[in-house]
């Protein structure tokens, strides 16, 4: 089940977080500004979060081979007809809706079941897990540059159509429904969601959405436009991915000995002060040093966000309560990107956009800062048993 996880994540997200290397070709071909071609990238994440307690939920309801087979088909669509679109909006329907549909069908169902399989080192198959995300970032980025560069986007697009499909499907065909080992929990999932610790998580996860995907989007040309390769840009996302490996892997890990909230708040600390690196990078070995650091905290953050929902909430019905967390990320990408876009195209300067973005994930580490508060289930434990 893990294995299968891996991969799967690996190739939604390896499709999903290469959207940096088609933002150049697609930027020229349509002429639009940075701001209307990065809400394509941003409706996908919207897309993926807003489906994700739908998706949850029909896992923890229905199994989740039904539910990634879906996404898989879905997600194949939406990139072979992106292919086809002779407007930019067009784009905002083919590959927002498919691609976001696959990942929110991809992500949360193949979480869910790694956390129900495992009692035992529940942490550590969490983080091997994830990991096939930060796999996929190494991949998918230097792979569409180098296609891109041969056969152009719209034909890489039609390969990643061919290649996730596939991928996901056979991933779909391996999964299994947990067995039903979980004790029944306490916690009702409207206390929960309701609670205060749930409304930290959320509100810190919307703010380092903001900052988070600004560097997916704008990382590549930003390297570019200070004498980087084509190639050597993309590489920055692939970079952003194999840091975040080791973050995934080894945080959760850590986790199963030590304080998974501390852990949790540390990889948003981490994450944050990347940003000041990046505001000041003035040469492509400190843009490797941000993405390394950077990576290490997104991470960290990735890997541990399921661990922290078990523990505070249980395992019941964590599909769901995952799902609804994720809803988060939609939010914050709708504003990071686009706004950064705005503010580059109106100064033709990232140093602001970049700014911008670092002050909204510090204030996604202060907001995690009461957390440590909050005992699992202490609050929410119904009056009667």
């Amino acid at each position: 089940m893990v294995a299968a996880a891996f991969v799967a994540m690996c190739a939604a997200y390896g499709v999903a977080y290469s959207f940096g290397a088609f933002f150049k070709p697609m930027l020229a071909e349509f002429g639009a500004r940075r701001g209307a071609t990065s809400a394509m990238f941003s409706i996908t994440v919207l897309v993926w979060a807003s489906l994700g307690p739908v998706t949850g939920h029909l896992s923890d309801r229905f199994g989740p081979r039904a539910v990634v087979a879906t996404g898989a088909l879905v997600m194949g669509a939406g990139l072979a007809l992106t292919s086809m679109i002779d407007r930019l909006w067009l784009g905002y329907l083919t590959y927002g809706l498919g691609v976001g549909a696959g990942v929110a069908c991809a992500y949360v169902p193949m979480v869910a079941v790694v956390g129900g399989w495992f009692i035992r080192r529940r942490n550590t198959a969490l983080g091997i897990a994830v990991a096939g995300i930060g796999f996929g970032t190494v991949c998918g980025a230097p792979v569409a540059a180098a296609s891109i560069s041969h056969l152009g986007w719209r034909a890489t697009y039609v390969a990643f159509a061919i290649a996730s499909t596939a991928i996901l499907l056979g991933c779909a065909w391996i999964v299994e429904r947990p067995p039903v080992h979980v004790t029944p929990s306490r916690i009702q999932l409207g206390d929960a969601i309701r609670s205060p610790a749930f409304r930290l998580l959320y509100a810190s996860s919307v703010m380092v959405a903001m900052a988070l995907f600004v560097p997916f989007v704008y990382l590549p040309s930003f390297a570019h436009e200070h004498g980087a390769s084509d190639f050597a840009s993309a590489a920055l996302v692939g970079i952003i991915g194999g840091a975040s490996v080791a973050g995934r892997m080894g945080l959760g890990s850590l986790a199963d000995r030590a304080g998974v909230v501390r852990l949790y708040q540390a990889s948003f600390l981490v994450l944050a002060l990347s940003y000041g690196i990046w505001l000041a990078a003035p040469s492509y070995p400190v843009m490797v040093v941000f993405a390394l650091v950077m990576g290490a905290g997104y991470g960290g953050y990735v890997a541990l966000s399921p661990a922290v929902i078990a523990h505070l909430f249980g395992t019941e019905r964590m599909g769901t309560m995952l799902g609804a967390l994720y809803t988060s990320g939609g939010f914050g990408a709708m504003a990071g990107p686009p706004l950064a876009g705005l503010i580059i195209d109106r100064t033709g300067s990232y140093r602001i956009a970049i700014a911008a973005a670092f002050a909204a994930a510090i204030a996604s580490f202060v907001l995690l800062i009461p957390l440590t508060r909050y005992e699992p289930a202490s609050e929410l434990q119904i009056a009667r048993d």
